[in-house]
């Protein structure tokens, strides 16, 4: 089983989509964890003690945390907004990195526009 927090500047409803696609995974998000408004370093160091991958928009999270000291990944979604429409198109790629992640590592996750 793989333990997936989603950031608070993702809908909730995207943990529904993914637990859909993979039952696999048990999905948490930021907020119903109660953790909403700690700041990153805190929130993973919160974080890499219950789950195994951390899911945000935040492309900034790589030049303000040193990641490999982490023992938890970091997928970060390349996207232009965070509304659940555009975010559905990123389903199965979550899907697919979060299921072979390294604690320590950043997975940048692009769409391709071809």
């Amino acid at each position: 089983m793989t333990r997936i927090l989603l950031d608070e500047c993702l809908p909730v409803k995207l943990k529904f989509r993914l637990q859909e696609n993979n039952p696999d995974f048990k999905i948490s998000t930021v907020t119903g964890k109660g953790w909403a408004g700690i700041k990153n370093g805190k929130l993973l160091e919160m974080a890499q003690k219950e789950f195994d991958a951390f899911v945000t928009i935040d492309q900034n999270l790589s030049y303000q945390q040193n990641i490999s000291d982490l023992n938890i990944s970091i997928i970060v979604l390349q996207v232009k907004s965070n509304r659940y429409k555009e975010l559905l198109a990123y389903v199965d790629l979550i899907t697919d990195v979060a299921s072979s992640t390294e604690k320590g590592k950043l997975y940048e996750i692009f769409l391709s526009t071809s």
